[in-house]
């Protein structure tokens, strides 16, 4: 993935914000349960709601509730 600027965790994405996922850090079983639920390493996102730290992304058609946490560990680029 070619990209000019850096990635940034998806904690700091403003609402509206259509990202890609670039990296996923954290251990393994945290890589899984990511995985699991739809986001991998290129998945297409768009922010749709900040209530504090905590993020509803969406993913096509499907919303997910992300916490500041995890947010934090998912590296996004801009799309």
């Amino acid at each position: 993935m070619q990209t000019s600027e850096p990635p940034f965790p998806l904690a700091m994405a403003q609402e509206g914000e259509p990202v890609k996922v670039f990296l996923l850090r954290g251990g393994k079983g945290m890589a899984k349960r990511l995985v699991s639920l739809g986001l991998n390493i290129g998945s297409e996102l768009t922010v749709s709601q900040r209530e504090g730290g905590n993020l509803v992304v969406l993913r096509g058609e499907t919303r997910l509730a992300i916490g500041a946490g995890m947010a934090q560990k998912i590296m996004v680029v801009r799309r």
